[in-house]
């Protein structure tokens, strides 16, 4: 963890956009005073410090050895669906695996998955690919749905979320692919803000499956057999 100023001294930057985070030091200094009998007294003064620092996986540009090798721990392997893997890579997006999280990024228009060994199996790796590709074609050179507010409002993220699970049921059952569903510590607090989204606004729920269904409509459309048929007729 390096502050700002730190990452400028070894020639390095923070990537823009990159958000740091608030350490504070805390120590104390020994200060000499004058009692109120004219004597030297020492005194313990405790004091705090905040700094506002970045991982060194927000930095670029530092020496080699500040990027220590990531090992990913062994896992079972996945049997992948061949199809469903022709599938998303034929729409172009950027994927790219590791972590524990899985996030379409805005800012870099790429969708970030880990790896397809840490899903319970490959319907569930999939179903959750589809959901992130399905917020891919909210960017503002697609579908452009305005994504802006995602993080700043929670009713706006409540109504991408939506579309983005039906956008992955639909998807999902047109690739043929049934995940079994698992609970999540996210699902009551996704559920909560649906309802609440849904209370403000009944006709909601066709309007964010409408949006869905233009997603998947989309991502079939960058597909080379679609075009094929475009040709052809």
């Amino acid at each position: 963890w390096l502050t700002f100023k730190q990452a400028q001294e070894l020639g390095a930057h923070v990537r823009k956009g990159e958000s740091g985070s608030l350490v504070v030091y805390a120590s104390r200094f020994t200060k000499t005073e004058t009692d109120a009998q004219g004597g030297e007294v020492e005194k313990d003064i405790p004091f705090l410090k905040a700094y506002t620092v970045f991982c060194v996986d927000q930095i670029d540009g530092l020496p080699d050895h500040y990027y220590a090798p990531v090992v990913e721990p062994k896992r079972d392997p996945v049997e992948r669906i061949a199809h469903a893997d022709a599938f998303f890579a034929n729409t172009g997006a950027v994927i790219r695996h590791g972590g524990a999280k899985a996030y379409y990024a805005p800012s870099l228009d790429a969708v970030q998955m880990p790896p397809c060994e840490s899903f319970r199996d490959a319907p569930a790796y999939y179903a959750t690919l589809a959901h992130e590709c399905v917020h891919w074609t909210g960017a503002a050179r697609r579908l452009d749905r305005d994504l802006s507010r995602y993080h700043k409002d929670r009713s706006d993220r409540a109504r991408e979320e939506l579309i983005a699970d039906l956008g992955a049921c639909f998807l999902s059952a047109d690739l043929g692919i049934v995940p079994e569903l698992e609970p999540r510590a996210d699902h009551a607090s996704y559920l909560a803000s649906w309802l609440e989204v849904l209370s403000n606004d009944k006709r909601f729920i066709f309007s964010a499956a409408a949006h869905a269904q233009r997603a998947v409509a989309y991502l079939h459309g960058l597909q080379p057999v679609a075009d094929e048929e475009r040709a052809a007729a």
